[in-house]
């Protein structure tokens, strides 16, 4: 049903010229869920291009998105419109592309007998068009529409017209901005602890130093998610609590009230210790 890019880390609707009705069924509850989520302020994990949520609400897509999808081909079109007549004629590109879709290869014409008609520095601008029409919108049309009707059926077009692609991009699947600075001005303290106790500043020490990756993981081993909430993460309701004294045992969490059970160690080397040591295990069966 969908294509995984692997450069961009996207998906995209397969361009399956023979889609038949129950894949278009499939197509349309995946976008009602997709709407149910949006309806109930509950992020996903799912990675879709810049330009689907354009499509959603109606804006024109160009050259310009398909860099969130596909970043070669986009620079590869690109460099296309600065080429002049020879190196356009090196490349013996018509109106007539290909695509592969399942393991099978498929033509299409951009213009009527798009094979006679080569690409020259006078057309290439209307073929750079043509093109990103076609992988965005004509190849993938009948999916699409499919995905939108389901979609509207929970999210009304009246409801989402208000929001700008960006906007309804971050609701589906939160803020990408992991802003640590943010969480501990949010941050509340339980337990005997305060932002001034010394495991606090040293938690928060080792925190801001982690990279975006770690931080990612952080996030999930508190608060079972890593996706951010929308606003940021000065929006979450996060807690540290007290969960004894000195200790080898590792930090845990309950994830239910993002609430973070931190031992008092006596040292940021310590804290660093265990706090990595359980997050890098809190998938799976970890060797600790």
């Amino acid at each position: 049903m969908f294509t995984w890019h692997e450069e961009s880390g996207r998906c995209w609707f397969a361009r399956n010229p023979d889609v038949n009705r129950a894949t278009l069924d499939e197509y349309q509850l995946i976008g009602r869920l997709i709407g149910l989520a949006i309806y109930n302020a509950v992020m996903l994990d799912v990675h879709l291009p810049t330009a689907l949520y354009k499509k959603l609400l109606r804006y024109p897509v160009q050259l310009a998105d398909l860099k969130t999808l596909d970043p070669s081909m986009e620079r590869g079109l690109r460099a296309m419109l600065e080429m002049d007549d020879e190196q356009l004629g090196f490349m013996e590109q018509t109106y007539e592309v290909e695509y592969e879709c399942f393991g099978r290869r498929y033509t299409h014409d951009l213009l009527p007998n798009g094979a006679s008609v080569p690409v020259t520095q006078a057309n290439c601008g209307d073929f750079v068009d043509r093109y990103v029409s076609f992988l965005l919108n004509e190849s993938v049309q009948g999916p699409f529409d499919a995905f939108k009707e389901g979609f509207d059926q929970i999210c009304g077009k009246s409801t989402i017209q208000i929001f700008r692609p960006e906007e309804l991009e971050m609701i589906v699947c939160g803020s990408q901005e992991f802003d640590f600075h943010a969480l501990e001005q949010a941050t509340k303290y339980d337990g005997g602890y305060e932002a001034a106790s010394p495991v606090i500043r040293h938690f928060w020490s080792v925190a801001h130093a982690l990279d975006e990756e770690r931080k990612k993981q952080l996030l999930f081993f508190a608060t079972g998610t890593d996706r951010i909430p929308l606003g940021g993460l000065g929006k979450l309701a996060f807690t540290i609590a007290r969960n004894g004294g000195d200790s080898d045992r590792l930090p845990t969490a309950h994830t239910c009230f993002n609430v973070l059970l931190l031992p008092d160690y006596s040292s940021l080397e310590k804290l660093r210790d265990r706090l990595l040591t359980a997050i890098n295990n809190s998938e799976g069966f970890g060797m600790i």
